[in-house]
């Protein structure tokens, strides 16, 4: 489920992928405090009708986030005494005096942050990435989240259609037996008895064992619900994130919600998909406040994945692994995967702008 003007949905519009995709914006986004979920409040009228505050708490927060709304990096006049490459955002919550409960909210549903290292860090990549929350939610109303259309088997599939376009080339149902080597880099992948040349090669982890690091657990439960979430407001469709603070963790807890709105479940059924990083040696303890608010469950399906990491950059093999998927139920960490993969195939930052220009010397202005 992506944010939406964040890195995918610019990959997919520059991309013109969005041709073959349709999307629904997700119904609501809610946090978790004490035990119940609340709306997330992004916008000044929703701070001060939210009940996750106190009366003075909201006048504290409705002048932050005015601040936010108004911080511009280029602008000193609009700094009010902080400076953004500086000032950590700790500091930026003590200067405008909100309570732990805010900014657990304000760091991990609005920011997105998985843990509180933010805090020790310059304020000005959390301010930029509130505004986004706000921006995002001005533009598609009731969240800031899209979910494609007949569910996330979508997204690759429109990519390999587009470079189908462009020349790509499609083995399905084909082993991998070997990815052959010569003088230390990669010449080829083996299967059936037949080699397919190549100069770089990239692949996930799971196909290169010896080149890999294992970087920690997810555990990831499917629940199929004939119901919607309770204090949702009967939403079809929404995300909920149980900050870590709020259970005694480290890393938050993700739950996404979708249904036969978005045409991946038959009609009156829902899908909830709880996440998280594992801490401890029972898994399943760990996620019971997400199953909690789930209730009645019709079925669950539970699996744990080991999470791989390249140990090294691909410059000597030209074999290039990307990360296993994260407990996060945005893309923005494997779209700075994608980034961090073409920088070290090609040496050079990926650059959106540029991407555009191509795309404007293929296509023609006007068409665009």
């Amino acid at each position: 489920k992506s944010f939406s003007t964040w890195q995918l949905v610019k990959m997919l519009l520059y991309t013109e992928v969005t041709r073959y995709l349709d999307f629904k914006v997700v119904e609501g986004s809610f946090v978790y405090k004490g035990g119940k979920i609340y709306k997330v409040p992004s916008t000044e009228t929703e701070a001060l009708a939210s009940n996750l505050m106190g009366m003075f708490e909201k006048r504290r927060f409705r002048k932050f986030l005015v601040f936010v709304a108004n911080f511009d990096e280029n602008d000193p006049k609009t700094f009010e005494g902080v400076d953004p490459k500086q000032t950590t955002m700790g500091e930026v919550y003590k200067k405008f005096d909100l309570g732990q409960d805010v900014i657990d909210f304000t760091g991990h549903a609005l920011a997105l942050y998985r843990t509180d290292d933010y805090l020790e860090q310059p304020c000005l990549e959390t301010i930029n990435r509130i505004k986004l929350y706000s921006e995002s939610l001005a533009r598609y109303g009731k969240s800031p989240y899209l979910y494609p259309l007949y569910g996330l088997g979508e997204l690759p599939q429109g990519f390999a259609r587009l470079s189908a376009i462009y020349g790509g080339t499609y083995m399905l149902n084909k082993p991998v037996d070997e990815i052959v080597m010569e003088g230390g880099h990669v010449i080829g992948v083996k299967s059936e008895g037949e080699i397919a040349r190549c100069k770089q090669l990239i692949c996930d982890p799971s196909y290169i064992p010896d080149r890999v690091r294992k970087a920690g657990q997810v555990i990831r439960v499917i629940c199929i619900l004939s119901h919607p979430i309770k204090n949702t407001n009967d939403a079809n469709s929404c995300q909920i994130i149980i900050p870590q603070n709020q259970v005694n963790r480290k890393s938050d807890i993700y739950v996404c919600m979708i249904s036969y709105a978005h045409n991946v479940a038959a009609q009156g059924k829902y899908i909830a998909i709880v996440s998280t990083t594992v801490e401890t040696a029972e898994p399943e303890a760990e996620i019971e406040p997400a199953l909690e608010l789930l209730e009645p469950i019709d079925q669950k399906f539970m699996a744990i994945s080991d999470m791989y990491e390249p140990t090294d950059d691909g410059s000597d093999s030209q074999v290039f692994a990307s990360r296993s998927y994260d407990a996060t139920t945005h893309f923005e960490t494997t779209c700075n995967d994608i980034k961090d993969i073409y920088k070290r195939m090609t040496g050079s930052d990926f650059d959106f702008e540029n991407m555009k220009r191509k795309q404007n010397d293929v296509f023609g202005e006007d068409e665009q």
